[in-house]
C-alpha cells in the first residue's frame, strides 16, 4: 500500500485551451496526453513535469463532478493523484483502515491507468485519486525484479 509517487495534481478550470495556453506561456508546458473521457464527462490535457503531470479538467456537461465543482468553487485545485502498486489491494487495505472511499472499486482512468478516488472527508478536505498506470508500474521494494519506472 505504498505511494510510489505524486502521479498528477489535478485542476478544474472552464476553458480547457485557454488553461493549456496560459501553462504554455508562463511555464513553457507541453501537452504530454489528451484525452476525452466521456464517464466522467471532462476533457483533459496532461502537461508533464518531472516524473509527474499536472491534470487540466474542463467539464463536457454540467453534471459532471468537474462542472458540478466549478460551480460551487470556481477554477482551482481539483484533487491530487497518487501512483500506487494496485489500486484494488490500496482500497482494500484503506478501507479496513476505516477511510472514506469515493469507489469502492478501481475502474478504468486516462492514459490506460486503472484509478479509484477517496474522499475528501478524512483526506485533510482533499480529493485523492489513487493511479495504477501500467507504464511506470514497479514492483514492491523487496519483491525482486527490475523496475519499469520511467524516467
Amino acid at each position: 500500500m505504498r505511494l510510489q509517487r505524486i502521479d498528477h495534481v489535478g485542476y478544474a478550470v472552464e476553458d480547457l485551451e485557454d488553461a493549456v495556453a496560459y501553462h504554455k506561456r508562463l511555464f513553457g508546458a507541453e501537452v504530454a496526453h489528451r484525452e476525452r473521457m466521456e464517464r466522467d464527462g471532462v476533457d483533459e490535457a496532461l502537461l508533464a513535469v518531472g516524473g509527474s503531470y499536472i491534470q487540466l479538467l474542463a467539464p463536457t456537461r454540467d453534471d459532471s463532478p468537474v462542472g458540478r465543482f466549478l460551480a460551487r468553487n470556481g477554477p482551482g485545485l481539483h484533487h491530487v493523484g497518487y501512483g500506487v502498486q494496485d489500486v484494488g489491494a490500496t482500497l482494500h487495505d484503506l478501507r479496513d483502515l476505516g477511510v472514506r472511499l469515493v469507489d469502492d472499486h478501481p475502474r478504468p482512468g486516462s492514459r490506460g491507468c486503472t484509478v479509484a478516488f477517496l474522499h475528501p472527508k478524512g483526506m485533510f478536505g482533499v480529493l485523492v485519486e489513487l493511479v495504477e498506470d501500467p507504464i511506470t508500474r514497479s514492483p514492491e521494494p523487496g519483491t525482486g525484479g527490475p523496475s519499469t519506472l520511467a524516467t
